[in-house]
Formats: structure tokens, C-alpha cells, sequence
């Protein structure tokens, strides 16, 4: 008896189509506020935007089909779009290497601190949580005015150069200064990839004889490379969506003689003061396809670059 029972076979209970169609509709339940909200939130308003690209729309009459005079007018008849171009390529250019660099600088001694190195993290973090506030674009544009406290400071030196913000040679660089100052995030970032790095490798390389630059060029940044990369995509896409700094610096105007004229904000005012919203919503995609092809260029340069652990080379 008790043999026959030992060569019974085993049947597993298996899952019924209709348990399997329950447990699945249980799991699209629980993702249903995601669902819903990627519907109305983004894809319904990106086929929104990308069809009123192709039409006259002032916010006011209903849209008119106009097809690609949006785009032809953009590149063949608007100056002042390719000098908001211009300036966001010198905005972009400047600003990602500066904050980044002195991101990593930062990251690299909190590294090295012990005490006190929570309190200095936070500190050096607390201008990204900021940043994008209007309140502080205005302190900004205060500090960076004619006799405001940049202006003073740099007269202490001999330099006297005036306003920042009240000149077209150097408004540009006022705001700059602004997304510099915020390299909290990124510095964070650099922080959590440098305590990945063996510390075998430092004292081998030490023991080798290298130096402090040889062994940041031949192992920090090596080991680094990965969210060197991370942060380099990031940012460069913060940079061209930038907005508010150069908004609020300028009053909204992009000046002095549109030297702070960023594409987003040429953008908003076609859209917003000009009521073209057709035309705005070509430039915003014509700015999708732009930052996509830099991304994609930048993962496709990083091949000779990007160093992964276990990778054979």
C-alpha cells in the first residue's frame, strides 16, 4: 500500500488560462495610474503638439493646416532662430564641461573627507534642489546687476566690469554661472561612482610609482568612465532644456540685444507672446530630434571611451 502510493505520480496544479488572465489583469490594475497618466500626460500631448507643428494656431481659432511652412519659415526665414541656436550651442558647450569638471573636483575631495563629509554633501547639493526656482534666478540677476554684490567683488580686484546682466558680452556668462553653480546632482552621482573603485588599484599603482595625476588619468577616470557618461547625457540634456535662469535674468526678453536669447526660451515666446503655437510646437520638435541625435552620438563615441569592469579590450 504503501509502495503504490510512493509510485503515484506527482501532478502539479497548473494555472487555468483564466487564473493566468486574472493575475494579469490584477498586475494592469495596480499599473493603471501609470498607464493613464503616460496617456494624457505625454503620448496624448506629444501627437498633440507634433500635429499642430503642421498648422496656424494662435490659441484662440481653431488650427489651420498649413503643412511644413512651420519648418521652412524656421530654417529659411528666422533669423532670431538661428541665433537662439547659436547661443544655446554656446550655453550648452560651456556649461556641461564647467559643471561637470567642477563636479567631479568636488566629488573627488568629499571622497578623501571624513569628518564632516555629510554635512559638506549636503551643502555643495543644496543649489541643485534650487535651481530651478524663480526666487533664486532673481537673487541672480540682483548679485550680477550694475553695483550688485558680483560687481563690487570683481571692482575690489581692479576689474571693473559693470553689470553682467546689463551687458551683451558677458549676460550669456551670468547665466552660465547660474547652471554651473548647480553641480550638486552630478557631484552626488561622481561621489557613489568613486567609492566603487578598489582601492587595490590605487596602492598598485602607487606601488608602481605613479603619481597623482598619472593615477587620475589611468584609474579614475578609466574605472569613472561609465558615470562620466551617465552624467555627460544628462546634463547635456538639462542644458538644452534649459529655461528659467535665462527667463528670469532677462525678464523674459532674452537680452541684452538677445545675447541670453535660449532656444526654449525664443520658444516660449513664439508660443506664448506671439501666440504662433504652431510654430512653437516645431521648434519643439525639431529640438526632440536634435537632442536624440547628440545622444545618440554621444553612446556611439563612448565605445572608444566607456570603460565597464570585465570588459576585454
Amino acid at each position: 500500500m504503501t509502495q503504490a502510493v510512493l509510485e503515484r505520480p506527482v501532478t502539479r496544479e497548473r494555472a487555468t488560462p483564466r487564473r493566468r488572465r486574472a493575475g494579469q489583469g490584477t498586475g494592469y490594475l495596480f499599473l493603471s495610474p501609470w498607464l493613464i497618466g503616460v496617456l494624457v500626460l505625454t503620448i496624448g500631448p506629444m501627437i498633440a503638439s507634433l500635429y499642430l507643428s503642421f498648422t496656424d494656431y494662435d490659441l484662440f481659432d481653431a488650427p489651420h493646416w498649413v503643412g511644413l511652412d512651420n519648418y521652412t519659415t524656421m530654417f529659411t526665414r528666422d533669423d532670431r532662430f538661428w541665433h537662439a541656436a547659436g547661443v544655446t550651442a554656446r550655453y550648452v558647450g560651456l556649461s556641461v564641461p564647467l559643471k561637470l569638471g567642477l563636479a567631479l573636483a568636488v566629488a573627488m575631495l568629499l571622497n578623501r573627507a571624513h569628518r564632516g563629509a555629510g554635512l559638506y554633501r549636503s551643502a555643495f547639493y543644496a543649489p541643485s534642489l534650487l535651481g530651478a526656482s524663480v526666487s533664486l534666478a532673481l537673487v541672480w540677476r540682483a548679485m550680477f546687476s550694475t553695483g550688485g554684490t558680483a560687481d563690487r567683488v570683481l571692482a575690489a580686484f581692479g576689474l571693473d566690469t559693470g553689470g553682467w546682466v546689463d551687458q551683451p558680452q558677458f549676460a550669456l556668462l551670468a547665466v552660465i554661472a547660474l547652471a554651473v553653480w548647480q553641480f550638486g546632482a552630478p557631484m552626488v552621482i561622481f561621489l557613489a561612482g568613486l567609492k566603487q573603485i578598489p582601492k587595490e588599484l590605487y596602492e598598485a599603482a602607487e606601488l608602481d610609482g605613479a603619481g597623482a595625476v598619472r593615477r587620475f588619468r589611468s584609474v579614475t577616470l578609466p574605472m569613472l568612465s561609465p558615470v562620466l557618461l551617465f552624467n555627460l547625457v544628462l546634463e547635456t540634456i538639462h542644458s538644452f532644456q534649459s529655461f528659467t535662469g535665462a527667463f528670469v535674468v532677462s525678464s523674459g526678453r532674452g537680452g541684452p540685444s538677445d545675447s541670453t536669447l535660449l532656444y526654449t526660451l525664443y520658444l516660449y515666446q513664439r508660443g506664448f507672446t506671439d501666440f504662433r503655437m504652431g510654430f512653437a510646437s516645431a521648434m519643439a520638435w525639431v529640438l526632440l530630434v536634435v537632442i536624440g541625435v547628440l545622444t545618440a552620438l554621444l553612446f556611439r563615441g563612448s565605445r572608444r571611451w566607456v570603460f565597464y569592469a570585465g570588459e576585454g579590450r
